[in-house]
């Protein structure tokens, strides 16, 4: 089973070298970011995440499309991906719908925009030169230059089914949200590999889920839920279980340490 944590960007950007260090240390198979507006940049993030460790793989959880163009991430996951191959996994997502018009980035169908700026994004990374001309995204003859040896997955943040079936058709795999239960958790896993399936590409989609735990109990209490819902939500189908704190407890450290104790990082 993978496990990882999330550094959540409550804490502050300066706090992060010292997260990420204890992270690598202790074994965990993966450290995730976010990108909530108005809070910490999730490709600053991981690029500093990534220079501060050696074998962590980094995720971001999740980058909002509406507030790059397709053409400008690939060329910034191209980049990432060449300097530190095999340990970043990006996300993609529609974002909150508030904040997107709170930045004047709001769209009439979000779903619309994500299923055309994944694909154009996941044929960026596979060194393909892209010709699209959709609803919203439009991209004329477009081709890395330094596209990376192997594109690393290319995840869709998803809660509802529509954009569960949208990740298993355009990119390779969902991180669902909040999930503390095995029933999400096996919808998902049925939705996003039927979506898969029918989309005719190979390989099996990936399911990550974040799930959050309080981490003011006593470490060993601590410990024995970390180990449950992680066990509980991989047999019901999640290749990865990522475990978070709270807003207002947001430091991953004692859930390293759980993990740690509970023998799921070392």
């Amino acid at each position: 089973m993978t496990v990882g944590v999330v550094f959540r960007p409550q804490q502050p950007p300066e706090e992060l070298q010292d997260v990420v260090r204890y992270a690598d240390e202790a074994g965990v198979g993966e450290l995730w970011l976010w990108e909530d507006c108005f809070l910490e940049g999730g490709l600053t993030t991981a690029t500093a995440a990534l220079a501060w460790s050696r074998r962590v793989h980094v995720g971001i959880g999740l980058l909002p499309v509406p507030l790059r163009s397709p053409a400008l991430l690939a060329m910034e996951v191209a980049t990432i991906a060449r300097l530190w191959p095999g340990r970043l996994v990006p996300t993609l997502g529609h974002g909150i719908l508030e904040w997107m018009a709170q930045v004047g980035e709001a769209v009439g169908s979000p779903v619309t925009l994500l299923r055309e700026y994944t694909a154009a994004v996941r044929d960026l990374l596979d060194g393909r030169r892209v010709d699209v001309s959709g609803r919203y995204v439009r991209l004329d003859g477009v081709a890395l230059g330094w596209p990376p040896a192997t594109r690393p997955p290319l995840l869709v943040g998803a809660r509802g089914p529509r954009t569960i079936r949208l990740a298993g058709e355009v990119g390779d795999g969902v991180l669902l949200d909040g999930v503390t239960d095995a029933a999400t958790v096996a919808r998902a896993r049925a939705l996003v590999d039927e979506s898969r399936e029918a989309s005719g590409r190979a390989g099996r989609a990936v399911v990550k889920a974040y799930t959050e735990v309080d981490p003011t109990l006593a470490p060993g209490t601590l410990a024995e839920q970390v180990g449950e819902r992680a066990s509980r939500l991989r047999e019901a189908g999640a290749d990865t279980v990522v475990v978070q704190g709270s807003d207002r407890h947001p430091d991953p450290r004692p859930l390293i340490d759980a993990l740690v104790s509970a023998g799921l990082a070392g």
